[in-house]
């Protein structure tokens, strides 16, 4: 029962830290652009799970709470993962991850249609920029089957 870190637990080490978080979020097209800033911290579980805890405030004045878990699942050949955050209530269920170009960490994720009735099709990235800045972008899949970024987060490094 007691498993091992595998090799691909590796790249979320880079993670590991306190984050200045910057984001823009747009919910869909022709919806406005929200921005908010805040921080992130991200913990290892002994190399299998990372936990990253994020919270912040938009300049409306609400405040924001997020995290996100990432490992690798051995059996699958893939990183997985879940994210939960205080503006929802859907519990998102990463599947698929792979890495590309060695820099760019690829989550798929189904979740509801923001806006109107059903479920779509999510695309969470984590971009490592450099050992001080990682950035996460999410795209969902629109009606007419294109990919609609709706989230920039810009993470550098505070420790």
């Amino acid at each position: 029962m007691f498993e091992k870190p595998q090799a691909e637990h590796n790249w979320l080490e880079p993670l590991v830290g306190e984050w200045q978080t910057e984001t823009e979020c747009q919910m869909g097209p022709g919806e406005p652009t929200h921005t908010s800033t805040g921080v992130t911290t991200c913990r290892s579980l002994e190399g299998m799970w990372y936990l990253l805890e994020g919270s912040g405030e938009e300049p409306e004045g609400g405040r924001w709470s997020t995290l996100m878990t990432l490992g690798y699942d051995p059996v699958k050949s893939c990183y997985t993962g879940t994210f939960v955050g205080s503006m929802m209530t859907y519990l998102w269920q990463y599947q698929n991850g792979v890495i590309t170009a060695g820099k760019k960490l690829t989550l798929e994720a189904e979740g509801p249609k923001f806006g109107s009735e059903g479920m779509t099709s999510y695309k969470d990235a984590i971009e490592l920029v450099d050992d001080s800045h990682w950035i996460l972008t999410s795209e969902i899949l629109t009606d007419d089957g294109t990919w609609l970024q709706i989230m920039t987060s810009h993470n550098r490094r505070k420790t």
